[in-house]
């Protein structure tokens, strides 16, 4: 009976892992108000989410809380996302906070939330797809606000940093009901037109509500369409937006966008001297390796003596002319004598020849199998007689034609002493020529001798 009873720690484990494997416990959208809310030194936050009828002990850790972008306090209306565990020690359920937002932006997040699972099951945050920048762009697309101070960052950067590109502002609506709509068209437009390397499109910093206009699916489908690279610039650097994973690149604000867009005329100045002063090097050293082989050539004996050196070269083309001509005679000579001993080896190894021996070697072979095939046949017929005649000497019917003859019983079984019938019996008795149907009148049993 003892062991039936569960220690308080299994039991615990057992309803942490029912709370663990539930799928309604570990995806949990929730809202409620703050109350009792303790930020712990190392960073985790503690807290209570109320209703008026319950409440729910809470924790965020450090890790997830660090995103946050407001500050939590008592009395606050949230919006949460999390899942539902058991804290062992205490044996009680509270609940571990991975997202928060304040009640207001939760219908936001939500649809932000869910567009960014949508496009990326679709592929379109892929780095595959992601376009490359051109290293020194001759034309840029900025789709911004004219009037905002994103377009002067950008235009200010791109002077200072690379003034040889040509810049052209697209202007566009980048908050409101129709900002979506202007920006797309606006990318499209660049993409029609065909005459730019590169695209930035974004906004300076602002609230979510704000920023909307690039969280927007028919913004997301128009940068995922473009052939020309662009460039997300949205808000601060801790502001994420849907263009952001879309784009071929993202920048923390759009002063970093034209910094990322341009290469520095500085850092390009300096490697065009670099490359200068190599090639300045690399053709002095050309030039005075040049000096110095004109400088051999002018002292060799050949420049300053070409006659003499002319008559010497005459000379030994001779000689080599001679020796070419000896060294072929000898060639020729050992390629006969090679083909000589080739053919002679021909000759002696020709088919014809071995044709011969073999026609000779299949005779004597062919004698030799009618002899033995004659002498095996002798044997068989003298050992045929010898068998056909031990069978004569056995045969019960050449014993009948001396006068012989053989008695058989009712049942067709050879009488062989008179113990096998009875008088008055009827027995055949086979003669040579026929058989005869006898009856047994009476026996004489004689003494058998040994």
């Amino acid at each position: 009976m003892q062991d039936n009873y569960l220690t308080v720690s299994a039991l615990t484990k057992y309803i942490k892992r029912k709370f663990e494997t539930d799928p309604h416990l570990t995806d949990i959208w929730l809202k409620g108000e703050i109350s009792n809310f303790k930020h712990h030194s190392r960073g985790h936050m503690y807290l209570t989410i109320k209703d008026n009828k319950s409440r729910v002990n809470a924790v965020m850790f450090a890790g997830n809380n660090r995103r946050l972008k407001f500050k939590p306090e008592d009395g606050m209306n949230v919006l949460i996302k999390g899942e539902i565990g058991v804290y062992e020690p205490h044996g009680q359920y509270q609940l571990y906070i991975q997202h928060m937002e304040p009640d207001g932006l939760g219908a936001l997040y939500l649809a932000y939330e869910e567009l960014k699972k949508k496009l990326s099951t679709e592929g379109l945050f892929e780095d595959s797809r992601k376009l490359s920048l051109p290293p020194y762009p001759e034309s840029i697309a900025v789709i911004t606000s004219p009037t905002g101070a994103a377009v002067r960052d950008i235009l200010t950067t791109i002077k200072r940093r690379y003034p040889l590109v040509n810049v052209t502002v697209f202007p566009v609506l980048v908050q409101g009901k129709n900002a979506a709509t202007s920006i797309s068209q606006a990318i499209r437009k660049v993409n029609e037109l065909g005459s730019f390397d590169v695209i930035i499109a974004g906004r300076g910093g602002g609230s979510i509500e704000e920023l909307w206009a690039f969280n927007e699916e028919i913004v997301a489908r128009a940068i995922a369409d473009s052939t020309v690279p662009i460039i997300s610039a949205v808000g601060h650097e801790t502001d994420y937006t849907i263009s952001d994973f879309v784009a071929d690149h993202r920048a923390p604000t759009p002063t970093g966008a034209a910094e990322i867009a341009v290469p520095s005329q500085t850092e390009v100045l300096e490697r065009i001297h670099s490359m200068q002063n190599r090639l300045t090097r690399a053709l002095h050293v050309q030039h005075r390796q040049g000096v110095e082989r004109l400088n051999r050539l002018q002292k060799s004996y050949a420049f300053r003596y070409p006659e003499q050196l002319m008559r010497q070269k005459e000379q030994d083309l001779d000689r080599l002319s001679e020796r070419l001509k000896k060294s072929s005679s000898l060639t020729q000579e050992q390629k006969k004598r090679e083909f000589e001993v080739v053919m002679n080896r021909l000759r002696q190894q020709h088919p014809e020849r071995s044709l011969d021996g073999a026609k000779q070697t299949f005779m004597q072979l062919t004698k030799r199998m009618n002899r033995a095939m004659d002498q095996e046949k002798r044997l068989k017929v003298n050992r045929y007689t010898q068998v056909l005649n031990k069978l004569s000497l056995l045969n019960p019917l050449e014993i009948m034609k001396r006068g012989y003859a053989i008695p058989f019983d009712q049942e067709g079984s050879v009488v062989k002493t008179v113990s096998d019938v009875q008088p008055g019996d009827p027995i055949q008795v086979k003669v040579r020529d026929g058989v005869l149907d006898c009856q047994v009148w009476g026996m004489e049993k004689e003494e058998e001798h040994e």
